[in-house]
């Protein structure tokens, strides 16, 4: 009994010791160092997962100018109609005619379905408008109605409306329309009223309330959780579906410009690349356009980074070279990337310049970067990045050039990449790594040895993917915050990072975790949503020197006692942001030391913000989007060291002032 007292008293001992053992910070507050750059932290736009069409796009008919390859999917039609094809839109020739089926009792009426349903608020107002005709004269009647299917009793409208179609000759025609009713599965219905042959086309419904008001504009809580991270950066179109299956469904910015009614539909690579989500029905609309990313840069102050096609087609589905545009035969693809400069910075007496005048933006966007192909690598690459890097340079001098490190967080790829990158002259590398909690734990230090004379980084895409737990979760979260500390110390290196994918319906994903989730009606913004939003609130302006008692970064490393950490300074502010994250499953005690302050000069503190859960595996959920929120509290201290306690498994964020 006494032997087992004392095994039990040693082991407490030891643990109380582990607990107790102060772990020393040592910020040195009067040297500034590296500039955090106003691009640090941002956000990553890819059409999967229903982010465009029927996400962060608010028009709520689907296949709404019949171009689908299956010209009627997603409506129904009964009576008497015709498919045609010589409509009054070049790249969008389909429309459906309405024809009288002959008897009083017969009708011809169309449905269409939305995206997983069209998701309609009570008291809600929704512009619905059409392009239409009437063939032989005359005038033809159209009865809108929004059809409630969300009772188990009869098929109701909620809302109806009429429209005149009054000329033998293409025409918008517009109503609004007021619900009744809040449902999240919605129908779409028009009849044909009265004999008169009516044709329609470019079908649209949009809830009146977009983000900032816009007809073709975004669906208004999604683009206000995006506002609501500041992001210093937006990067866009996406990641796989710039480079496209094969090249003739790749991303094209110049199809995705100019009349929303004449973008051509393209092929979304997303809609079948995974058996287990299977979305024959996911197309690019184009409606949500490069026109409308650089406005939505402009509406939430980050800067724009579209990403372009080099010429090569996804390799991991092409491996025969054949699928790729020669190195020879480039000049198409370079064009589009100094017309899209043009497009977005030219005078409105350029051709590109005054597209964009056109379309209701006189003044130049400010491009300052571009982005040549996604995940590319090898020497194919390589030789295909080479002559863009040239005619950009020699054409657009002050635009900033990102390449690629390839789809691997290292490895040969990885290897051959980055210094041919510094070869060619590329501004920046775009380094992609979902990977699971053992990587995050590992990289706390990747960037304190990389090479500060070449190309600045950007972690262009990136996402805790647990092991055997690849979903939102606040662990995955936390270990993303704690690898995160691991830039801001290298800002003078790292100069971007984002993590991905941005978006995802409930009903249509095809990738997990992501950042934001929704259904028709609600959005929720995961843990990693609120991690990121820590980082964009508490940016600083220059890196603080933040070291242990022995002089070593604080980067989790063995002996470290599972703390990440890092400081900057706010110049503007005057304030001193410290963000620990503690992974271990312990409390931990710490003494900050701010050094390099004057004789009588103190550090005040102001506040406390901690991210927690109980439950490591939880997320926030539509049901209960504020499940998981970071707290705040005073931090109450002035003085020249603070001790804290940070408990097991948690972010903390310290803001202070001098």
């Amino acid at each position: 009994m006494k032997i087992r007292f004392l095994v039990s008293l040693v082991a407490t001992l030891v643990a109380v010791s582990a607990f107790a053992q102060t772990n020393v910070f040592k910020i040195r507050v009067d040297r500034p160092g590296a500039q955090v750059q106003p691009t640090m932290y941002g956000i990553f736009f890819e059409d999967i997962n229903f982010a465009a069409d029927g996400g962060l796009y608010a028009e709520l008919v689907k296949n709404r100018s019949f171009e689908f390859p299956n010209h009627l999917q997603g409506w129904r039609v009964g009576g008497k109609y015709e498919l045609r094809d010589d409509g009054p839109f070049e790249r969008n020739p389909h429309y459906l005619r309405l024809i009288y089926p002959g008897h009083p009792h017969k009708h011809t009426a169309v449905e269409n379905e939305g995206f997983f349903g069209i998701g309609l608020r009570k008291g809600g107002e929704y512009r619905f408008s059409v392009w239409a005709r009437v063939p032989d004269g005359g005038t033809g009647t159209l009865e809108i109605e929004f059809i409630d299917r969300a009772s188990m009793g009869e098929v109701q409208a909620s809302a109806t409306a009429t429209v005149r179609v009054d000329s033998r000759d293409w025409k918008k025609y517009e109503v609004i329309m007021r619900s009744e009713v809040t449902d999240p599965k919605a129908t779409l219905r028009i009849f044909l009223a009265g004999t008169q042959t009516v044709d329609i086309e470019h079908v649209s419904l949009f809830p009146v309330d977009t983000w900032m008001g816009r007809e073709n504009g975004m669906r208004k809580d999604l683009a206000q959780a995006l506002y609501d991270l500041h992001p210093g950066l937006f990067r866009f179109p996406g990641g796989c579906i710039v480079e496209g299956t094969d090249l003739q469904t790749r991303y094209s910015w110049k199809n995705s410009v100019g009349p929303v009614e004449n973008r051509p539909l393209n092929e979304n690579r997303w809609q079948y690349t995974f058996k287990h989500r299977f979305y024959p029905d996911y197309y690019q609309t184009y409606g949500l356009g490069f026109y409308e990313y650089f406005l939505l840069s402009e509406d939430i102050g980050a800067e724009p980074l579209p990403v372009l096609s080099c010429g090569l087609a996804c390799q991991f589905q092409n491996e025969d070279e054949s699928a790729h545009q020669s190195v020879d035969a480039l000049q198409e693809f370079i064009d589009d990337a100094i017309d899209l400069v043009e497009f977005a910075n030219g005078d409105v007496t350029t051709e590109w310049g005054s597209l964009r005048a056109e379309m209701g933006h006189p003044e130049p966007f400010g491009l300052k970067y571009i982005g040549i192909g996604n995940e590319q690598w090898g020497e194919t690459y390589v030789a295909h990045l080479e002559p863009f890097i040239a005619a950009i340079r020699e054409a657009c001098p002050d635009i900033k050039i990102v390449g690629s490190s390839g789809p691997n967080s290292e490895g040969a790829d990885f290897d051959y990449l980055w210094p041919e990158m510094a070869r060619l002259g590329a501004d920046l590398v775009d380094e992609h790594f979902y990977r699971p909690e053992t990587w995050f734990l590992s990289q706390g230090a990747r960037y304190d040895d990389y090479d500060r004379q070449g190309p600045k980084v950007f972690a262009g895409e990136y996402a805790c993917h647990g092991d055997g737990k690849k979903w939102n979760h606040f662990e995955a979260a936390l270990l993303e915050a704690a690898f995160m500390t691991g830039l801001e110390r290298n800002a003078d290196i790292v100069h971007m990072a984002t993590y991905a994918p941005l978006f995802a319906h409930v009903e249509g994903w095809q990738w997990r975790p992501d950042l934001i989730w929704y259904d028709n009606l609600r959005s929720m913004r995961s843990c990693s949503y609120y991690v990121q939003q820590l980082y964009t609130g508490y940016k600083g302006t220059n890196v603080l020197e933040l070291t242990g008692e022995d002089g070593r970064s604080i980067t989790g490393a063995e002996g470290q006692n599972g703390l990440f950490a890092s400081a900057v300074l706010d110049s503007a502010m005057d304030r001193i942001y410290v963000k620990v994250a503690n992974v271990s499953d312990s409390s931990r005690q710490i003494r900050i030391d701010f050094d390099g302050l004057k004789r009588k000069e103190t550090v005040r503190g102001v506040e406390a913000v901690t991210y927690h859960s109980d439950d490591l595996d939880a997320d926030n959920t539509l049901d209960e989007p504020d499940k998981i929120l970071p707290a705040r509290s005073p931090l109450v201290f002035e003085g020249k060291s603070l001790p804290l306690e940070i408990g097991p498994k948690t972010f903390a964020v310290y803001i202070l002032e001098k």
